[in-house]
């Protein structure tokens, strides 16, 4: 069970990635959620709403 340590930092993250517009900070922020959860981009990307074949400025 993840602790609420765990949970509170995906939460921010995930809050952040919503509220950020493509670019650096976009990608920074979606490469410390995938480490964190484990997730590859499409996923991440496909929980954001985004179609998968979406591009973002890497």
């Amino acid at each position: 069970m993840p602790t609420t340590d765990f949970l509170r930092r995906r939460n921010a993250l995930w809050r952040q990635l919503r509220g950020l517009p493509p670019g650096p900070a976009f990608e920074t922020t979606l490469s410390a959620l995938a480490a964190l959860t484990g997730w590859d981009r499409a996923r991440i990307l496909a929980g954001l709403g985004h179609p998968a074949e979406e591009t973002h400025e890497r």
